[in-house]
């Protein structure tokens, strides 16, 4: 018999303790895990079959350290629609029983799965995907947005070139939620910093000709002209801005989201002296370029990881981490597990996840070297600037999500 209040509570704690891995066993000791990406479109450099890999890495080194806990790992190619990828998400969850989808690079599709995992069992671990809403108004209890976000690059990029007196500006940006996003995160520093915004134009996904455009920034005068674009967008605004003379009549460009797949696109006589933000870079250190040597004996060809791949691997190792020490796939349950383990790897260092769901890591300016500075294949950048973690990511009391406790 129970003496006290006490001893009842005891008794309590005692058995919840003893019925809890009952209820929080991963099923056949197997977590699955899906790789929702670009496999045809504009982004399949920088996101992918290399996103694959990536992932495939860091179930290798999960397996290493956990070899009892088997992990499945498939992929599919939402075409960089929201409609498919939706729909793949929900028939992963409810007919494949996939316990984490990954990458998801496009914001109009990672918003379309983030709403059809929210409250579900399965987690979403965002790489892929820019827009800052993910862990703003639209943030989910079941989401990791982990590599970089439309406030991180365009905070990043403008504020550096700000202090540095650059401080016109005017925007070439694609007419869809991500650009709208970039060009008014970066607007946002512009005009807090006491700058000008001499004008912005607005481009179809998937644009072939920028003369129209180039020609209004070139007008314009401004000092910075921003490209608030990706992919293939960037790559061929880049080119024709390198072909108009931006540059070389005194103007400097600046991409709100590049990568080095999107350098070695371009050319480094066509992308020298543009400036960038990122959050990883395969040549940093020597934990960077091991893992990039990995990554290219399995892509082949020389390529070197982007920044959204390598936000892969690190997404999955923690994801998988977190599962094993929660001994659950409950989408909501590891998330948390992911917030309240430090996370480390060594792509990004030491990190830690947010109440919002944000990953917190240093980000980096850096700008495109010359071909002369270049001493090697796919020695790109320079840096000139480190932003440190605190200062990387949008405050969370300015993100309006309500899992953030006021």
């Amino acid at each position: 018999m129970l003496k006290s209040k006490s001893d009842f509570l005891a008794g309590a704690a005692m058995l919840l303790a003893l019925m809890a891995p009952a209820s929080a066993q991963i099923a056949n000791n197997t977590v699955k895990l899906g790789v929702l990406t670009d496999l045809t479109g504009i982004a399949t450099d920088s996101t992918g079959a290399g996103s694959v890999a990536a992932a495939r890495l860091a179930v290798e080194d999960f397996k290493a350290e956990k070899p009892d806990i088997k992990v499945e790992l498939v992929q599919a190619d939402h075409q960089n629609k929201a409609d498919i990828g939706g729909a793949l998400a929900r028939r992963w969850m409810d007919v494949d029983k996939i316990d984490a989808i990954l990458d998801v690079p496009f914001s109009s599709v990672a918003l379309a799965v983030q709403e059809a995992t929210r409250g579900s069992k399965t987690a979403f671990i965002a790489s892929g995907p820019g827009s800052s809403l993910l862990t703003g108004e639209k943030c989910s209890p079941n989401t990791v947005h982990w590599t970089y976000d439309t406030w991180a690059l365009a905070h990043g990029t403008a504020l550096a070139l700000l202090k540095a007196k650059k401080d016109s500006w005017f925007f070439v940006t694609a007419d869809y939620a991500f650009g709208h996003s970039l060009e008014k995160d970066a607007s946002d520093v512009v005009k807090a910093q006491n700058g000008k915004l001499l004008g912005s134009v607005r481009h179809p996904p998937g644009a072939s000709d920028f003369s129209s455009f180039l020609l209004q920034a070139q007008a314009s005068k401004a000092k910075i002209v921003a490209l608030a674009n990706a992919v293939g967008d960037t790559v061929n605004s880049v080119k024709q801005a390198s072909e108009f003379g931006i540059q070389a009549g005194g103007q400097e460009l600046a991409a709100l989201l590049m990568q080095v797949t999107d350098v070695n696109a371009i050319g480094l006589q066509g992308a020298k002296g543009l400036y960038l933000t990122e959050g990883f870079y395969w040549d940093t250190n020597e934990g960077t370029r091991k893992f990039a040597d990995r990554f290219t004996a399995i892509v082949g060809g020389g390529r070197r990881p982007t920044a959204i791949q390598a936000g892969v691997y690190a997404g999955t190792l923690h994801y998988l981490r977190a599962a094993a020490a929660a001994n659950t796939t409950d989408g909501q349950a590891v998330v948390a597990k992911m917030k309240a383990m430090p996370s480390k790897d060594p792509l990004f260092g030491e990190g830690t996840i947010r109440e919002d769901g944000r990953h917190i890591h240093n980000m980096y300016l850096f700008q495109v070297k010359t071909p002369a500075e270049s001493k090697a294949p796919w020695d790109f950048y320079k840096l000139v600037e480190t932003i440190p973690a605190a200062e990387a990511f949008r405050p969370m009391s300015e993100g309006n999500c309500a899992m953030v406790k006021k």
